[in-house]
């Protein structure tokens, strides 16, 4: 069969693949409305001078266990970070605090840029999530989709090297949601490589299948059972190379590329439990 542009799209379009998918927004948008409202977050927190360095934080009800830092998907090029405030209720509830943060949308920025905004909103969080009432000490991670690359590369960093008076630990464990980790095969792929302007170079530097972790953080891992092939087959490749770090990989079965992500905010799910058994809340 030729590998033609069209056999590429397809392979990596989440939204052709999961045509229920502008109910499932649209329950995301009620759902994130209805938990702002009700929790009374702090809304565009800065964390640096760029429009979009800008973070939402939830605080935990009653006394902060951990600090939960929620990077959003999109394909580096869409959502928001309002989009995911549903994720907040069920975690405050027990004592986490979450951070939701935004970054800057291709074309506008290269990826590579996304993922120094990243750095810099961890980076912000750990030195100032304590005056949200968060711990100091337990900044954890979790990323869907470009998230999970993104929650991967940040487990990636050397974070002396990002600021001086970073320690050597600054993410405590991380949990990538039906991430991509290997950036390369983007390149065949105009209806996301358009936006996102990857040339090889760029692609492997971005792709966290290409590095090690520089920490003994527990990384999770989890994708649905129904989704797109390379998600799955991503998945399943980042983890054997971090086996070093791989906490789990924690099945989903039945689940496509989004309502995965709904698992997140239900307690009795597999993926709600191995969230909270990274930042070690039973």
């Amino acid at each position: 069969m030729k590998k033609d542009a069209a056999w590429w799209d397809a392979r990596y379009n989440n939204r052709a693949a999961v045509p229920e998918h502008p109910r499932i927004f649209a329950r995301w948008a009620h759902d994130s409305e209805s938990a702002r409202r009700k929790l009374a977050p702090w809304l565009d927190v800065p964390y640096g001078e760029h429009p979009m360095e800008k973070l939402d934080i939830f605080p935990a009800q009653g006394e902060s266990r951990a600090l939960l830092c929620f990077i959003h998907g999109g394909y580096w090029r869409s959502l928001d970070k309002g989009d995911f405030s549903f994720l907040a209720p069920e975690l405050v509830k027990r004592g986490v605090t979450v951070a939701m943060t935004n970054y800057a949308l291709c074309p506008a920025v290269r990826v590579e840029d996304i993922v120094l905004q990243q750095l810099q909103a961890c980076a912000w969080l750990w030195r100032n999530g304590r005056h949200f009432g968060a711990p100091r000490g337990k900044l954890y991670l979790a990323g869907h989709s470009a998230g999970g690359q993104l929650v991967a590369m940040m487990m990636s960093a050397i974070w002396p090297l990002v600021a001086p008076d970073l320690p050597g630990k600054v993410v405590s464990g991380g949990l990538a949601i039906s991430g991509l980790y290997d950036l390369t095969e983007l390149l065949h792929v105009p209806s996301i490589n358009g936006d996102l302007h990857l040339d090889a170079a760029e692609a492997r530097k971005v792709s966290p299948i290409f590095y090690d972790p520089t920490t003994d953080a527990p990384l999770y891992l989890a994708v649905g059972s129904k989704e797109l092939p390379p998600f799955v087959e991503q998945n399943h490749a980042f983890g054997a190379h971090w086996q070093k770090v791989l906490a789990a990989d924690i099945a989903c079965p039945g689940d496509d590329h989004f309502t995965v992500l709904d698992r997140l905010a239900q307690p009795g799910s597999a993926l709600f439990k191995g969230a909270m058994g990274m930042m070690g809340i039973a």
